[in-house]
């Protein structure tokens, strides 16, 4: 199979020289025992520090350095500074603490809906201009097949019941049956 070119001896590659694209490890969750815990959104105010201490040092240096000697620094740094301040502000009020975690969501879901639960599903999105953390979480009831279910949304600050919706299950399973 291989061959020669130009006086080199061309061998094939074999399967352990060929490159192969693979997860990192911490991604990897075939080898994850446990609970998965979402990130707290507080971690927001972490970028939001580090954006107002730019604007303060760009607002800054605009300030002592403006004027006719100065040619490196203009009045970008007064909007770089304006910018990142406001930017910097929107991130700090936007980091709310996740103190309702998905379990508890999953309790306070079926609390309102009012039947046993089987199979439910929990997503984390957010809510309005400050990006108030919601639970979004699926239910369907305990029979087999599932004769209702329903979408509850819960804060995930508060623990409130945002918003539900339970209705009968309208999908047909009946060639789902077992035999």
């Amino acid at each position: 199979m291989g061959g020669t070119v130009g006086g080199v001896t061309e061998t094939p590659a074999t399967p352990a020289d060929e490159h192969r694209d693979e997860l990192p490890e911490e991604l990897d969750v075939s080898g994850y025992v446990g609970q998965y815990t979402f990130p707290d959104i507080a971690r927001r105010r972490i970028p939001a520090i580090i954006y107002l201490l730019i604007a303060a040092g760009s607002l800054a240096l605009w300030a002592t350095h403006r004027g006719a000697g100065h040619v490196l620094v203009n009045e970008g740094f007064l909007w770089v500074a304006v910018g990142l301040a406001v930017f910097g502000l929107y991130s700090w009020a936007a980091a709310w603490p996740l103190s309702v975690r998905e379990t508890d969501a999953l309790v306070a879901a079926t609390r309102r809906v009012g039947f046993p639960v089987g199979h439910a599903s929990a997503q984390l999105g957010w809510s309005g201009l400050r990006s108030r953390p919601v639970w979004r979480i699926l239910l369907y009831s305990s029979e087999d097949p599932p004769q209702r279910r329903g979408v509850v949304l819960v804060d995930g600050v508060s623990a409130d019941v945002v918003f539900d919706f339970v209705e009968d299950n309208p999908e047909d399973w009946s060639s789902l049956r077992r035999s």
